[in-house]
């Protein structure tokens, strides 16, 4: 059993009485704030920084690497088709959309926080040293990297005056200087240059978070649609999100308030190599702005050479070629002479040759009876060849429209036109054919101008194709700050890696009797590298302390040539 503490082991503060102050542990919001304390510091040391822009980097590998859905949907489908078993696991993980997922976007947020963290600090300390005066002179000039010393025959001013001249003619060379007095009639001079080494660091990251910022404003409030529109007079207007036939809003876009412009599509070239590579995309369009439309110019169209990577740019919005396919024609007419003639895109299936597949579907007019118009339904569907291999089994040879061919299957029965359910333009629900909904009355292949005539004596003629152009209608606020950043992003790096920081001392000791010959102390210290500085630093040693072979003329500084 231990003895009772005596007086002597006391504390040297007792609390009143005389009584030990007892031990506290931390309280609960003591360990909060530590930890909140300790977790801010580490995100916003320059460490943390780097690693997290090592890290968005890696993230956006995948989107550089593999289709994404936001640029080419059919890609990805292409790519599923492909890799069946691999597709739908990179699906779930969220590479065919990268920049949309949650994880890329927590990365490019904590990446910002942390840098904001680092830089601002590092900013303010950057103001206070260029508005500060150069370090003193240390007191052992011999223990630099740099340094020297001589014996001159001059006086103090003098000396001093040739420093100074020497490097503070600093508008050429770069160098801040301070001048000081010791005790004993010493003078010192400390001078230091490079300081926007520093300012482009930090013009870099601040410009790195401007970046940042940029994309995030572009996905807030941006938006991005695709619109298929017919060559030859089809037209798009930039009114609602029902115009799209696809549309990718940004978080705080709801598709209410789109800023309005029409396009027409007037005409449509494509250029191809005998191999049938695609050399050249042309679509002559014409284009109204909101303030035409306001104006009530309906009638007046601007003409615009628009073509693949020289988007039309209007009303803070990019209109954008992406590719072309064909819209086959066909006319039906019944028995009773009621004729209803459709055109729609159909799909390529074969970018090489632009083989396509759709289907094209009719509602017979005049039908009352709402079993009759369910039943009486008509799709042609089947494959289009611009250039037919002319056999009985149709297939593409070659991209351009020099011999079109449309091997068809004419569907009659129910397409689930009236079922209230979206369904695509380019196929019909294969489960209506599977359950006898939808039957087969014809088969052929037809060249423009042949026709089909059904087991009831109606008629599908093949008219002619007509091309389509698919245009990207691209809206990014942010996409100027996005320039503008970047290229400050360069140059903050340029500044950074091409200026050296470089401090440079002299003291000038006088004589015993204060005039006479003065000792002259020379040192330097390069802040960032000694890459280049030794030669630099001799220069400035054989100016100072070195004396003149030859009479110099008059306005001539030692070491001028």
């Amino acid at each position: 059993m231990s003895s009772p503490p005596t007086a002597s082991a006391s504390p040297p503060e007792a609390a009143p009485g005389g009584a030990a102050p007892p031990d506290r542990a931390p309280t609960a919001l003591a360990r909060l704030l530590a930890l909140s304390r300790n977790t801010w510091r580490g995100l916003t040391s320059m460490r943390t920084a780097l690693v997290l822009l090592f890290l968005l980097a890696l993230a956006a590998l995948p989107g550089a690497l593999l289709p994404q859905r936001s640029l080419n949907r059919s890609l990805v489908d292409q790519y599923f088709a492909d890799y069946p078993w691999l597709a739908p696991i990179l699906d779930d993980l969220g590479f065919f959309d990268v920049f949309a997922t949650p994880w890329f976007a927590a990365t490019y947020l904590l990446l910002m926080v942390s840098l904001v963290g680092c830089v601002l600090p590092r900013t303010v300390e950057q103001l206070r040293a260029v508005r500060a005066a150069p370090v003193t002179t240390p007191r052992n000039l011999s223990r630099l990297p740099h340094h020297a010393s001589a014996v001159l025959d001059a006086d103090v001013e003098t000396v001093l005056g040739r420093i100074r001249d020497r490097l503070g003619a600093g508008r050429r060379f770069g160098w801040r200087i301070a001048v000081r007095e010791e005790p004993g009639g010493v003078r010192t001079v400390s001078a230091e240059k490079g300081y926007l080494r520093e300012a482009g660091n930090l013009l870099f990251h601040l410009s790195l978070v401007g970046l940042l910022i940029g994309v995030a404003v572009g996905k807030l409030v941006g938006y991005e649609g695709q619109v298929i529109v017919l060559a030859g007079g089809g037209q798009f207007c930039n009114t609602s999100i029902l115009g799209y036939d696809s549309f990718r809003p940004g978080l705080r876009v709801d598709g209410t308030q789109l800023e309005p412009f029409c396009v027409k599509v007037d005409d449509f070239d494509a250029d191809y190599l005998p191999n049938g590579q695609p050399e050249s995309f042309r679509a002559g369009i014409g284009y109204q702005t909101a303030a035409d439309l306001a104006a009530g110019h309906i009638d007046r169209w601007t003409p615009y050479p628009l073509a693949v990577n020289h988007p039309l740019r209007i009303d803070g919005s990019r209109v954008y070629l992406l590719g072309h396919g064909y819209a086959p024609r066909f006319t039906v007419t019944w028995p009773d002479g009621q004729q209803r003639t459709g055109e729609i895109q159909w799909k390529p299936v074969d970018q090489a040759t632009l083989l396509s597949e759709g289907a094209t579907k009719f509602e017979r007019p005049g039908v009352t009876d709402p079993e009759q118009r369910r039943t009486s339904q008509l799709a042609v569907t089947g494959l289009f060849a611009p250039t037919s291999s002319g056999g009985a089994l149709v297939t593409s040879v070659f991209p351009g429209l020099r011999d079109p061919e449309v091997a068809v299957d004419v569907l009659r029965g129910d397409l689930g036109l009236d079922d209230g359910r979206g369904q695509s333009i380019f196929s019909v629900d294969q489960g209506k054919v599977e359950s006898g909904a939808l039957t087969r009355v014809a088969r052929a292949n037809l060249v423009p101008g042949e026709q089909v005539t059904l087991d009831d004596g109606t008629t599908v003629r093949f008219d002619d194709v007509r091309q389509w152009v698919s245009l990207q209608i691209s809206h990014d606020p942010g996409q100027t700050a996005v320039l503008v950043f970047a290229v400050t992003v360069m140059l903050g790096l340029g500044l950074s890696l091409s200026i050296k920081r470089r401090r440079f001392w002299a003291r000038v000791t006088p004589g015993a009797d204060g005039s006479g010959p003065v000792t002259v102390e020379l040192g330097g210290l390069a802040r960032t590298d000694r890459a280049g500085y030794g030669e630099e630093f001799d220069r400035l040693r054989a100016d100072l302390l070195d004396p003149p072979t030859t009479d110099l003329p008059p306005n001539t500084q030692p070491g001028d040539t």
